[in-house]
């Protein structure tokens, strides 16, 4: 089992358990992600954590493909979902370098609080494009760590070590909107809710 997964499934009844820190915002970017929906789209979510977007986006989509690296995070997504009655929603473990999906899969992926999370969120964006139909969007809220916390360059390793922290990478919200327009994205909706918050994009894979 990766370091990674073994953290979150340790955290993940205290993560289940944790309210939204910014509601008003988190209603926000789902209004806007669901601006983007039509009832006929194949949707993956990766990191979906304890299920709870892919669960409110479920009744705009013909089905959502969630995953993430945790076993325990998804055994409570599964029992959520099902308490729900969401039947459209897939969960199964598996990090997005290792997931298997042929190219123009998607029409839409969604990857929240996540790419900072990862070993390469270049590798992870390019595979995103690839798995997306032509028009499709990969729609993102990432902690652009370099904007505000620099410190944790030095920090972020040693707590890793004490098993303490996930991996966490740095790096700035203009770093991630040159990541995206790199791969092939245009961007479509940039949105901070505030300094030192989560940066909120919608980016689009040409036509």
């Amino acid at each position: 089992m990766a370091p990674s997964a073994k953290f979150w499934d340790r955290i993940a009844e205290r993560y289940a358990r944790r309210p939204v820190a910014d509601e008003a915002s988190y209603r926000t970017k789902l209004q806007v992600t669901r601006s983007y929906f039509r009832p006929d789209m194949k949707v993956l979510e990766f990191g979906c954590g304890t299920g709870s977007t892919a669960i409110a986006h479920a009744p705009h989509v013909r089905h959502i493909q969630a995953i993430d690296v945790s076993s325990k995070m998804l055994a409570i997504a599964r029992a959520k979902a099902a308490a729900a009655g969401v039947t459209n929603v897939t969960f199964e473990q598996a990090a997005i370098d290792d997931f298997d999906a042929p190219e123009g899969t998607y029409d839409a992926v969604l990857g929240l609080s996540i790419l900072h999370l990862l070993e390469d969120k270049e590798a992870a964006i390019a595979r995103v494009h690839a798995m997306l139909k032509p028009g499709g969007v990969f729609v993102t809220s990432t902690a652009c760590l370099g904007d505000s916390m620099k410190y944790l360059k030095l920090v972020a390793p040693v707590g890793r070590a004490l098993g303490l922290m996930p991996l966490v990478r740095v790096f700035t919200a203009k770093d991630l909107e040159k990541s995206l327009t790199d791969a092939g994205f245009a961007i479509d909706h940039l949105w901070q809710p505030g300094k030192d918050k989560a940066v909120f994009i919608v980016a689009m894979k040409a036509a």
